[in-house]
């Protein structure tokens, strides 16, 4: 596994975060060393598989990166005729995305497809994954996703909300901010590397809160809604039609 150095040495001109070549080289050490949980939830959301995905059906993974919750869903499909649709903006994570979907046999049948998650059709689907996306998405655009979740995800289809959050409090906010890059300092990244991270991703990751995201949701027309996971300023929901 290629180690996440992106932003070791100093960057003179600190674009915005793109999910790029190198990126998507390293994504699976920085998404382990950056993203505290990471990998409950992963294990979690083929759990959620088991119980939520439906002979017949779509499973949408929206923002699929390398195929993680991918792989984790397909794991744990045991129904027939079910079909798995990975899509990402990022052609180098479509392509790693699709040779790990490769390396590992199953009758689960998985298509990656490279492209905008917001122009992509959502149909017949038990389960719809946006795991740490929508955070991505420009705020204006959301509620038209979620909407279009909603409508495309068939009675008790699940969508799985992974998300980082912000919070009203700001002492509360501040508090989980710092826990989260001591987290990142004792996973081995350097002030310079959290500070540069933090300036990279500050125009493209807008965050929301946690009530924001349950109004929202129940305002799309789900009607169970909850926060399953939660560790420092991370966390995933669940939302049930």
């Amino acid at each position: 596994m290629q180690k996440d150095t992106l932003f070791s040495a100093p960057i003179e001109k600190l674009g915005d975060f793109t999910f790029d070549e190198s990126v998507a080289e390293a994504f699976p050490d920085m998404i382990q060393r950056s993203i505290p949980g990471y990998s409950n939830i992963i294990t979690a959301i083929g759990m959620l598989a088991e119980r939520f995905v439906t002979a017949n059906s779509n499973v949408y993974d929206l923002g699929c990166s390398r195929g993680a919750a991918t792989l984790s869903v397909r794991r744990n499909i045991h129904h027939s005729n079910v079909k798995i649709i990975g899509i990402d903006n990022s052609q180098p994570m479509v392509e790693r995305c699709r040779q790990h979907v490769t390396a590992y046999h199953s009758d689960v049948p998985v298509e990656i497809l490279c492209d905008d998650i917001r122009h992509v059709e959502i149909k017949n689907a038990s389960m719809v994954i946006l795991n740490f996306t929508l955070q991505f998405l420009p705020p204006e655009d959301r509620i038209a996703l979620l909407t279009k979740i909603y409508h495309g995800l068939n009675p008790n289809g699940v969508l799985v909300l992974s998300e980082k959050f912000r919070f009203e409090d700001e002492k509360v906010n501040e508090l989980l901010i710092n826990l989260h890059h001591q987290f990142k300092r004792a996973n081995g990244y350097s002030e310079l590397e959290v500070s540069q991270k933090r300036t990279a991703l500050e125009n493209v990751m807008r965050t929301d809160s946690i009530e924001t995201h349950k109004v929202r949701l129940k305002n799309v027309g789900f009607s169970q809604v909850e926060l399953w996971f939660q560790c420092f300023n991370f966390g995933s929901m669940v939302a049930v039609k």
